[in-house]
């Protein structure tokens, strides 16, 4: 049956499809386009089988653990049958994402390891058919977020470490695995389309795909316009992105920057710092790891976190926020408390960001603008203040009223040669971001 259905799937990726390279989105990827911009907020989750390796007994290895432990195929393969997470409550974690204010939800449904966690027909390394938990949690979790009103997105790695047709190999997965020395590109490239069209077809209407692993080896056909094209064919108001750290290419409908604010490269893996017109995504993790380690205890704070998610939506993008859920379907408490905080704060001041674009004047180490689509309200935070003074350079405005977001009091400035001066009084600052209301 699963031979049928995986020929099936290569007749649907072999007509129909048309080249990206002249790709017009359809109204109601326009539609869903804005829609994100207006969102602002998501939770990435990474999870896998790899959670039950909580770290190898080191920070930062977690998803990487098969690359990085140098793991071989036929010993990796055991992880899948005890990987049994009774605890899961899609219920729970899609509560959980809507009382920390956040709109949607990005999961990996398979990472770099090519173990699916979902029900695929073309591959029996998936969690239904390889693990005694043997249910199907993207389902589940698309039931949950369907009735919560949260649009779910699937992150998908074009990068694999275990399929025999990968080759010839990238950067990372070689030696190690055990795969033989041959494979068929093309075949992979088919395998990998028709695990995205189970994706499109069988969970009903989704947020869009969010690709990751190109960066393994930039000299190779990716052939993007099939997978492009085959994605806005199924679903054509679903979202395209890809973690490529290159300028979009033709056929994607976001941006995306790893760990790292729009434009910067701080983390030097960004190829391009350049910004374009297409809506915008920055994910980052909550401590050092993407999927669950057990030992890698440098939360940040939510001071930092939600100052991260302003300066994002001062460069209009939206603050992709990511969680490593535990072996057993648990999210760790640290990350459920942070997440909690964040939403405390979102219910206050959420104006300030919902809905809003990148304001007048880009993000620094002490400020960052947001603004109202029509640019007739713009929200000043300020994040970082040691006088009772704070000087804007090269900018002056005649504003209709100016006050404070907590108490609506008048706000004292004064524009002078050299730019704004605006008051905030000791008594006026808040740790975590000073919000000044601007009517123009």
């Amino acid at each position: 049956m699963k031979r049928f259905i995986y020929t099936l799937l290569l007749i649907m990726l072999s007509v129909g499809l048309q080249a990206q390279e002249g790709y017009k989105p359809t109204e109601g990827n326009l539609q869903n386009r804005e829609w994100f911009r207006d969102a602002k907020f998501g939770l990435f989750i990474h999870w896998g089988v790899y959670s039950q390796m909580a770290g190898a007994g080191q920070t930062g290895i977690a998803e990487w653990v098969m690359e990085q432990k140098k793991i071989p195929i036929n010993a990796y393969e055991k992880l899948p049958t005890f990987f049994n997470p009774t605890q899961f409550d899609p219920e729970e974690w899609v509560r959980m994402v809507k009382a920390a204010g956040m709109k949607y939800i990005t999961i990996t449904s398979k990472h770099h390891d090519g173990f699916a966690m979902y029900d695929s027909e073309v591959s029996d390394y998936n969690i239904v058919d390889g693990t005694p938990y043997g249910k199907d949690v993207l389902k589940q979790l698309k039931d949950a977020c369907d009735k919560h009103g949260i649009k779910l997105f699937f992150y998908y790695s074009q990068l694999d470490w275990h399929h025999p047709d990968y080759y010839p190999r990238g950067r990372t997965g070689n030696d190690y695995t055990g795969r033989p020395d041959s494979g068929d590109w093309d075949a992979y490239i088919e395998f990998m389309n028709a695990q995205l069209t189970e994706l499109l077809t069988n969970y009903g209407e989704i947020g869009g795909i969010w690709f990751d692993g190109m960066w393994d080896k930039w000299d190779e056909d990716w052939q993007l316009d099939k997978t492009y094209s085959l994605i806005h064919e199924l679903q054509p108001n679903a979202l395209i992105g890809s973690n490529h750290h290159k300028s979009p290419f033709p056929g994607e409908d976001f941006q995306m920057f790893e760990r790292d604010l729009p434009g910067e490269n701080t983390m030097g893996f960004n190829q391009t710092t350049s910004i374009s017109d297409l809506p915008l995504e920055m994910c980052e993790t909550m401590n050092g790891s993407w999927g669950y380690n057990l030992v890698d205890k440098r939360f940040k704070s939510v001071q930092r976190l939600v100052q991260t998610m302003v300066k994002a939506a001062g460069f209009g993008a939206n603050f992709l926020l990511n969680t490593g859920p535990m072996p057993n379907g648990k999210i760790q408490t640290e990350n459920i408390d942070t997440l909690m905080q964040m939403g405390k704060w979102l219910e206050k001041y959420g104006e300030t960001i919902y809905g809003t674009r990148r304001g007048p004047i880009g993000p620094s180490e002490w400020w960052a603008t947001t603004a109202t689509p029509d640019g007739k309200t713009v929200y000043f935070h300020v994040l970082k203040l040691e006088e009772d003074v704070l000087f804007i350079p090269n900018y002056k405005i005649k504003p209709k009223k100016m006050t404070f977001f907590d108490g609506g009091e008048k706000v004292k400035y004064q524009n002078t040669d050299y730019g704004l001066m605006i008051e905030v009084p000791e008594h006026k600052k808040d740790h975590i971001d000073t919000i000044i209301k601007i009517e123009f």
